[in-house]
């Protein structure tokens, strides 16, 4: 397996580092990991070591003030802080891969990301998988709560709001206990400027999901207490997708990536993905 990496400046010309693995041989299609919110690219490595080999290269990039790249940690100033580097990515891996398919894989904020991304540049991409999405505005935000927010995210947008729960992300021990003590992770609270810019996000993929018409494939831990699983629910329903799946695994957590029983999804998603590159 080769590595590279790189930077490239980007919105108010931060520098955001990409990175890419690539199999030996022929490379038969790119999957584009749009990681999620506090973590960064490469924290991806069992979906690496498990498509790599068997002919996919891997691309991601570490979201501005995460990771790798420069910002204030979590701090952005709009959600398409997130988008526009996939813009730029996207077309280095077009020239880096002339002809050869894009898959974009977004999980949970990169999974919002995405979703939001696509409904731009959808074709842009061959397909897209969409794991834990926080795409539905949780019920007890109240249209006060909305307005409150925007002016903290205004008045205050640094201010602390939303802590996670480290022990939900995965029933796997040392998943949790090297997500705390990697340094790479941010591990405060989420800034108001960034969760009004995600409420921005889900409202907006909530009312236009429709627009959606690429290939999708969904997938959801029913026990997942970080994010609401009826959201993935809401976006397969919604996406007009003539070819769409949705596969929700019984009892795992929030990164069905990296639980113990992840063996499950790579099959279904090794499946769906032959099935169409």
């Amino acid at each position: 397996m080769r590595h590279m990496e790189g930077t490239f400046k980007s919105v108010r010309n931060l520098k955001v580092y990409h990175q890419a693995w690539f199999p030996e041989g022929e490379i038969k299609a790119v999957l584009f990991i749009v990681h999620g919110v506090g973590e960064y690219s490469a924290r991806y490595t069992n979906v690496i070591n498990r498509f790599v080999p068997l002919g996919y290269a891997v691309y991601g990039v570490d979201h501005i003030g995460h990771g790798k790249s420069e910002g204030e940690r979590e701090m952005v100033s709009r959600f398409e802080d997130f988008t526009e580097p996939l813009i730029t990515c996207r077309k280095m891996i077009a020239e880096a891969h002339p002809g050869v398919p894009v898959i974009i894989y977004g999980h949970s904020m990169g999974a919002l990301i995405t979703s939001f991304h696509l409904l731009d540049h959808q074709a842009d991409f061959k397909a897209a998988i969409i794991s834990a999405p926080p795409v539905k505005v949780p019920a007890s935000i109240s249209p006060l709560t909305v307005t409150l927010g925007k002016v903290i995210s205004t008045i205050a947008p640094k201010m602390g709001l939303i802590g996670l729960d480290v022990h939900n992300l995965s029933h796997d021990k040392t998943v949790v206990d090297a997500y705390i003590n990697d340094p790479l992770v941010f591990h405060g609270k989420m800034p108001a400027r960034l969760s009004a810019e995600m409420l921005r996000a889900m409202m907006r993929v909530t009312a236009e999901a429709n627009k959606i018409e690429i290939p999708l494939f969904i997938l959801q831990g029913s026990a997942d207490h970080l994010v609401d699983p009826s959201g993935a629910q809401m976006l397969y329903e919604k996406a007009s997708s003539a070819d769409k799946t949705l596969k929700v695994y019984e009892g795992l957590y929030h990164e069905v990536h990296n639980e113990p029983e992840r063996e499950l999804m790579f099959k279904d998603l090794e499946d769906w993905l032959e099935a169409h590159v």
